[in-house]
């Protein structure tokens, strides 16, 4: 199923969906795991554990954001695929990150670990057919469909990805200034 077949966009989440093309969602899946295959760690790792600004996430954080989102969003998921109508509550994403250090692992193990995550999602998602795909869920007071929730899933790390690479990666030209200035 494409992009264009979610019945009933959901308001919130749309701003994540929108980051996606209108692709098979299985394509959608493989182009994800490119662009984290693609990710430049050595890059990344020199970002170290800066915020590009006063109470943002380092890029470790957003990492671990990524990872335990699409858990919960993948659970959420499979409840609407398994046909469980019970209403499900909203999560806490700042608790989350308040209640993790991610500055105590590698950035690779972060990134190795959303691989895994990501390959349990995809299989989890081709266990649905085109009936649990478009199914719907109350989850925190909106009404999603299995299918909104997969392209929220992978739209959720191409706008963090982007969020990345345009205020985490001029941190370390930025860095090399300072280091240079520093040594005048």
């Amino acid at each position: 199923m494409k992009k264009s077949d979610i019945n009933q966009p959901p308001c919130y989440f749309d701003i994540y969906i929108n980051c996606i093309a209108d692709l098979e969602l299985f394509e959608a899946f493989s182009q994800s795991r490119l662009a984290l295959e693609q990710l430049n760690l050595d890059q990344l790792t020199q970002v170290g554990d800066r915020a590009y600004a006063s109470g943002k996430w380092t890029v470790k954080d957003i990492f671990q954001h990524l990872i335990d989102a699409e858990r919960v969003l993948a659970y959420r998921a499979l409840r609407i695929g398994r046909n469980d109508q019970t209403a499900l509550p909203g999560f806490d994403e700042a608790l989350f990150a308040a209640n993790v250090n991610p500055r105590d692992r590698s950035l690779s193990s972060l990134v190795d670990e959303l691989h895994l995550v990501r390959q349990t999602t995809e299989r989890l998602f081709a266990s649905f057919d085109a009936d649990a795909m478009q199914r719907f869920l109350t989850i925190n007071g909106n009404r999603m469909s299995a299918l909104a929730y997969g392209f929220s899933i992978l739209g959720h790390q191409a706008y963090h990805l982007k969020i990345i690479e345009e205020k985490y990666i001029p941190l370390i030209g930025q860095a090399a200034l300072e280091a240079t200035a520093t040594e005048r």
